[in-house]
């Protein structure tokens, strides 16, 4: 009887996830018609921000408008020379405009947790504050079948939410010492749709029949839950703040590289999907508005069950109902953990000042 009632309830979720999705796709301009593109910022000479997945799309705007706005920005990318060839390309356009944009390259490749670990070291090695960490960087490979990590992970939850969380672990001692400072996840609505087994992550056991929706859903889903007890974990003195954004659906380059099925979807609905500039501003406000923390301090003292989640209009929501399943956000901590190799009490060290050690990166 109980399990007949679970899955009722499953069905009854997974629709309304659609719903979701589909009212997103048919008013999210109406809902965010409020809001200025692009967004209008201050002056951010005082920010340090580190954006991943910075040379398209979303997070090319992302990092470009920090720039401009004087932020020290770090484009954590894949490509090192696509984000070299940005730089100097936003440098000359920026000519005569005031002082040069303060942008370097750092390499991190997110299907690669040596990578992230690698980054994490030298960046916190240069003992400078971070002020805003922005993991922007994701896939959908819709249609795709299942592919693999070279680390042997489900790739979508590798590249949505195992690596960003190490990242997010590892470079807590530099947001510390950047403190107030704010750690944005660009999430998804379609986190809705999603479902998450802790103990089959990776999509193996057969229980679910695997398509590349079930994957990139229960990603952005773990992200959530992953994110949630993170907030908990880190006490009210340590500063931080941790923002999930929905950036709304949002035409890109994602489309390029998928069936014609789908490219033509996106040819026949362009008025209804936000461009990159329109699906920045969330992560953008996120990073910058100062009501944010405030937002995120009245969660945490009211010990709210999931992190702050704002739409794609800037404003706080909910996300969906098994986000706030705190049992299996639990269980999905620790199994993210385990995976990443990292110890179960990995927070409680860095705020303690202690080593640990880490599986991946080891020389």
């Amino acid at each position: 009887m109980v399990s007949q009632q679970k899955r009722a309830l499953g069905w009854i979720e997974w629709l309304k996830g659609w719903l979701s999705l589909f009212y997103e796709i048919l008013f999210q301009r109406i809902w965010a018609c409020h809001l200025q593109n692009p967004l209008h910022l201050p002056h951010l000479h005082h920010l340090t921000c580190i954006v991943t997945g910075s040379t398209s799309g979303i997070g090319l705007e992302i990092a470009r408008q920090l720039a401009e706005s004087g932020a020290h920005l770090i484009m954590a990318c894949r490509n090192t020379k696509a984000g070299e060839e940005l730089i100097q390309k936003w440098q000359e356009e920026w000519t005569g405009m005031g002082v040069p944009l303060n942008i370097e390259v750092m390499e991190l490749d997110l299907q690669s947790l040596d990578s992230v670990v690698r980054f994490a070291r030298a960046w916190n090695a240069r003992l400078l504050p971070l002020n805003v960490l922005i993991n922007n960087a994701g896939i959908f490979s819709i249609g795709a079948p299942q592919r693999f990590s070279k680390d042997g992970y489900e790739e979508h939850m590798q590249v949505n939410h195992l690596g960003p969380a190490l990242l997010t672990i590892l470079l807590l001692p530099s947001l510390i010492r950047g403190t107030p400072s704010r750690i944005v996840n660009v999430n998804s609505v379609m986190h809705h749709l999603g479902f998450v087994d802790p103990d089959d992550l990776n999509l193996v056991s057969g229980r679910r029949r695997y398509g590349s929706m079930i994957g990139y859903t229960g990603s952005k889903l773990a992200q959530i839950m992953f994110s949630s007890i993170l907030q908990k974990k880190l006490p009210s003195e340590a500063g931080i703040s941790i923002i999930c954004v929905s950036p709304g659906i949002v035409h890109t380059n994602i489309a390029r590289t998928q069936p014609r099925i789908i490219q033509a979807g996106y040819q026949l609905i362009p008025y209804f999907l936000f461009n990159a500039q329109e699906g920045a501003r969330s992560a953008i406000f996120a990073a910058t508005d100062p009501q944010v923390s405030e937002y995120c301090g009245v969660l945490k003292a009211d010990d709210w069950p999931t992190c702050a989640y704002l739409s794609c209009d800037c404003r706080p929501t909910n996300p969906s109902e098994e986000a706030h399943n705190v049992e299996t956000s639990q269980r999905v901590w620790e199994k993210t953990l385990e995976l990443v190799g990292l110890p179960s009490d990995v927070v409680e060290k860095l705020l303690e000042g202690e080593d640990f050690q880490c599986k991946y990166g080891v020389d």
